[in-house]
């Protein structure tokens, strides 16, 4: 366990390095490079890390095998990009008869307003978000056009369409490529509300007019609900959606108004608590130069002390990589227990109770087709 809890904290170090000091690693021993590589390839920040030492120039200066895992992490990035930037395109084409805001999220979002998060950033998906009343329309001028309905599980698409903050993934029946429909940004069960019709009104306007992206304090506060409110049990919580927070705000925080404007809109739209988690961590894992008035208004959605302490404790662990080779226990239980956090703040507890026992039943009985729904509206 020592020898893990080293290691590991050599790999974190490493990847932490590059990520606050990009201009450092040419002095980095050739011996840290294979490490490196590992731990920004298993966090998905490889294309991060060659953008920004090309950027200042520094390709040249690193070992030439490390330079050319990174530029074939460029490539990729490349092709990604491109091919969701085409898939917008004909969504907007499958769209064209239908008059609906079309508000793009995350990823491309970045991608298609030339924000500093996208820089090296890989996606495979595309998000966007449509208002409720008209994402039945939405879907059926997809499906029409190419997309197909994924085959899922009856109970899973009732699911999603009862409970979730969007409808099953749909697919193309060439390219492959998803698509998520968001009607908003956290579950209709969640603990946090916030009110989606104030997001679409303040969405911003793309060089085409009729794509938007979210407001600068929405998009943040967007990135950090994905982020602690959507946790994984295997890949815990996902240090790259941390690094696109700390873009976001140093990119954002440029424009007159942001930071005053910030824990306002937090306030108004019900993510306090997931603001005061971003500003922290943000902070103490990447440096994020973020004011004092800023910080201290968050306050306000501070937990209480114990729970403070305890994602403190938590949340590196689950988000610092592992090495490869080392994996830790504690890191796992920290991945399992956020995970269980998410859930419980997406459901209220006798909700969740019966959703997880019926879950847990299916994979018991073998039972995925043919299931009687009709009483799993799961209303309270």
């Amino acid at each position: 366990m020592p020898r893990a809890r080293t290691e590991a904290r050599r790999g974190a170090q490493l990847l932490l390095r590059a990520l606050r000091a990009p201009c450092e690693l040419p002095t980095l021993p050739r011996e840290d490079w294979e490490l490196l590589l590992r731990v920004a390839r298993r966090t998905r920040l490889l294309g991060r890390i060659e953008s920004d030492l090309a950027q200042a120039g520094l390709l040249e200066h690193i070992p030439a095998q490390a330079a050319n895992h990174l530029r074939a992490a460029r490539n990729v990035v490349v092709h990604r990009q491109t091919l969701v930037a085409w898939e917008v395109n004909r969504v907007q084409w499958a769209l064209q008869a239908l008059d609906v805001p079309l508000v793009i999220l995350k990823g491309a979002a970045y991608v298609l307003a030339g924000l500093p998060a996208a820089r090296g950033r890989l996606f495979a998906d595309l998000d966007l978000l449509v208002p409720l009343a008209q994402i039945e329309a939405v879907e059926q001028a997809l499906v029409a056009h190419g997309w197909l309905r994924m085959q899922i599980d009856p109970y899973d698409d009732r699911y999603y369409r009862v409970w979730m903050h969007e409808i099953p993934p749909l697919r193309h029946r060439e390219r492959k490529t998803e698509i998520d429909l968001h009607h908003t940004i956290l579950p209709r069960t969640s603990r946090l509300k916030p009110d989606p019709a104030l997001l679409l009104a303040a969405a911003r306007p793309l060089e085409d007019p009729r794509l938007r992206v979210l407001a600068p304090a929405d998009m943040v506060l967007h990135s950090l609900v994905h982020l602690f409110l959507e946790g994984d049990p295997v890949e815990g919580l996902r240090l790259r959606d941390l690094v696109d927070v700390r873009d976001l705000l140093d990119h954002f925080g440029q424009e007159p108004g942001f930071w005053a404007s910030l824990v306002p809109r937090a306030r108004e739209l019900d993510l306090q608590r997931p603001l005061y988690y971003g500003l922290r961590f943000a902070r103490s894992i990447l440096g994020a130069d973020i004011p004092a008035a800023a910080t201290s208004g968050a306050e306000h959605g501070a937990p209480t002390a114990p729970v403070r302490w305890l994602m403190d404790w938590l949340v590196p662990l689950a988000m610092l990589p592992e090495h490869p080779d080392y994996p830790r226990r504690s890191a796992a239980v920290a991945r399992w227990l956020l995970y269980a956090r998410s859930h419980w703040l997406r459901m209220p507890p006798l909700m969740l109770v019966r959703h997880l026992g019926y879950k847990a039943w299916l994979r018991l009985r073998g039972v995925r087709k043919g299931v009687d729904l009709t009483q799993l509206d799961l209303k309270q």
